[in-house]
């Protein structure tokens, strides 16, 4: 099924990007959240629209444990809120998302 390997390509792709487009997401938005939504579904290996609150667990865990830095899991997390929240309107899924907290780093003060 090609929704599960290339969203874009497919009728729910197509969906996620008219819903994209019609809040006014820039081209490079768009590119970001349709690849992360391709690595979702090539990770569960089936459709994104099949996905399971454990198969986000697990696609979370495998993306920390490969060394993925929070801004690239977080990127991920925005991506696939949209899409369950917006194109699927599957909000219990979205909820089971975590952000990744990093902290912030002090800026290097200048000294006379």
């Amino acid at each position: 099924m090609t929704v599960s390997t290339h969203p874009s390509g497919s009728a729910l792709g197509e969906r996620m990007i008219e819903d994209m487009s019609m809040r006014g997401f820039t081209e490079d938005t768009r590119r970001d959240y349709i690849r992360c939504v391709k690595a979702f579904a090539a990770f569960i290996g089936r459709s994104p629209d099949t996905a399971t609150a454990e198969d986000l667990r697990r696609f979370q865990l495998h993306q920390t444990e490969s060394g993925m830095r929070p801004p690239g899991i977080n990127s991920a997390v925005s991506a696939l809120r949209f899409f369950f929240t917006v194109t699927l309107d599957r909000p219990d899924l979205s909820r089971r998302l975590t952000v990744i907290r990093q902290p912030r780093k002090l800026p290097l003060v200048l000294s006379v």
